[in-house]
């Protein structure tokens, strides 16, 4: 299709919902608005996680809790699992009762008085953990419906649908990417409580901008009781999802479900290890890698750090230009507050750079290894989407089968780095570039199984079962990562009776054996998609 079809497309389907039909990069300007708003939500959900362990297991003297390894891991696997649960009963509200705009609004207003609770931590624990369950009840009504609103702008044929999803990923991951760079350093270098608080900050700024650009949307994501009285207009006389889910034979809706399940029961050990990176990895981090650099190795990465710090604002910033000439005049009050942000986050950039030079030595913050698997996605994710372009394009079960064993390898490379650290032992000084392996692998794993993963969902379920499929995909995810800080919890157990080296062995096994599993099933399970590639 031509583009000049495509602007044709998408401009008819904007009038139509009373949206705003100014584009940015031929995309829509309420994608951007979105864009931002997830940027921050993810600055500040990123920026806490990277927190959250080093925080609890710290001494009273250093203003943690001085809890045990086993006692913040389990902590930290019921907190990110029901992160992942909630997001079903969001959904379900704002289909029902709210509409997404609300849900999305009361989402983020909720989590900016869960980071402002946590950040009072110091007065009483109550706060700490009154925040933390803000924390999770605002993001299951931010996280679901967000999303829902970035696929509305588009019509279902628009060819450019795809594209502006991978821009809103991008926002994702620039977002986790500087919070847990920026709220990192600060609450391990300054105190916990301004790390914890600076990730409120830009929640509020995420979303300020969202309540003053909501007109954006027009009709998009309001009260569900128009939406549904609109489309039964729209689709009177139409074929209806259980009509057209008819014409499908029973044996093939049977065989997509049954690949249905096998992929997301995969998918669980896959979830369970990658999510070790906010658990354990940042104990090992923490306790086992050497962190202190000086000379030559200390001034390269503080440039380096530097550069990853400057480049990706000085992109975010043009984008906020490029948005602020669309729509100023009309939404002023938006653009005001995301500006504020950006002159607030440009500031606590080049302090830190600048306080990171005036030492004569560095040591590398436990939380800084979290960013890798975001900087690994941002300058990976173009190079994975050209290859399935290519003629090496898998099915899904196979790219499912080799983002396992990728992600097992990323564990083979901690447990061979960890191998010389002796039984028994609580620190230990591994070199950085075993982790940095490990997260490089682990990305290249996420990105052949995340991305497919949610596609695959919607295109072998049955039209009207399309939600509560997505609902156990989420579900697979929450119970992933239960099992994952239940496992993690038992680090210091293994690493005392055998080693910190079989602790992470045990993942790569666990990782590799049940790709290789699914590889062998893959024949089997392309035939029952029927079709679907």
């Amino acid at each position: 299709m031509k583009p000049s079809d495509q602007d044709e497309i998408l401009s008819t389907h904007l009038i139509k919902n009373g949206v705003d039909t100014k584009t940015v990069l031929k995309h829509p300007v309420g994608l951007f608005v979105l864009f931002f708003t997830e940027m921050w939500e993810r600055f500040s959900y990123y920026g806490m996680r990277a927190l959250l362990v080093l925080f609890l297991v710290s001494t009273i003297s250093e203003e943690g809790w001085g809890w045990t390894n086993q006692e913040a891991l389990r902590l930290y696997g019921i907190y990110t699992g029901l992160v992942y649960l909630t997001p079903l009963i969001g959904g379900l509200i704002a289909d029902k009762i709210t509409g997404y705009r609300k849900a999305v609004f009361w989402g983020a207003l909720i989590m900016t008085l869960g980071h402002a609770s946590m950040a009072l931590e110091g007065f009483t624990d109550s706060f700490f953990y009154a925040g933390l369950g803000l924390l999770i009840l605002g993001n299951g009504l931010f996280k679901p419906n967000i999303s829902s609103i970035v696929g509305q702008l588009y019509p279902d044929n628009s060819d450019r649908k795809d594209a502006g999803y991978t821009i809103f990923y991008m926002g994702i991951n620039a977002g986790a990417f500087l919070g847990m760079g920026l709220c990192g350093y600060i609450g391990e270098n300054i105190g916990w409580h301004w790390g914890f608080g600076l990730a409120g900050v830009f929640m509020f700024f995420g979303m300020l901008q969202f309540y003053f650009g909501r007109k954006i949307f027009g009709k998009l994501g309001e009260d569900p009781r128009e939406a549904k009285k609109r489309e039964h207009e729209t689709h009177s006389g139409a074929t209806t999802d259980e009509e057209e889910d008819e014409k499908t034979p029973a044996n093939v809706r049977r065989d997509r479900l049954i690949v249905i399940g096998v992929l997301i029961f995969f998918s669980i050990f896959f979830w369970l290890a990658f999510e070790q990176a906010g658990g354990s990895m940042t104990i090992f981090a923490n306790d086992y890698t050497n962190r202190m650099l000086d000379g030559q190795a200390a001034l390269t990465f503080k440039w380096v750090d530097s550069l990853l710090t400057i480049i990706p604002l000085i992109l975010l910033s043009w984008v906020l230009i490029s948005l602020a000439k669309k729509i100023f005049a009309v939404y002023p009050a938006s653009i005001f507050f995301t500006a504020l942000s950006f002159v607030i986050i440009w500031g606590i950039a080049f302090w830190k750079i600048d306080r990171e030079f005036s030492r004569v030595d560095t040591e590398v913050a436990a939380s800084w290894f979290q960013i890798l698997n975001s900087f690994f996605i941002i300058t990976l994710a173009t190079v994975f989407a050209k290859m399935w372009e290519t003629k090496f394009n898998p099915s899904g079960p196979v790219k499912f089968a080799i983002g396992l064993i990728l992600l097992g390898i990323g564990f083979g490379a901690l447990a061979y780095g960890a191998s010389e650290i002796p039984s028994g032992a609580t620190t230990a000084s591994v070199s950085m570039i075993w982790l940095i392996l490990a997260y490089f692998f682990h990305t290249t794993g996420e990105l052949c199984l995340s991305p497919v993963g949610l596609s695959y969902m919607s295109k072998l379920s049955p039209k009207n079962l399309i939600g509560l499929i997505m609902g156990f995909w989420f579900l697979s995810s929450a119970i992933a990562n239960f099992m994952g800080g239940f496992i993690g919890s038992y680090i210091d157990q293994i690493a005392q009776t055998y080693s910190i080296s079989t602790f992470f062995l045990m993942f790569f096994i666990v990782s590799v054996v049940a790709g290789v599993l699914l590889m062998a099933l893959s024949p089997w399970l392309k035939k029952l998609m029927h079709g679907i590639h």
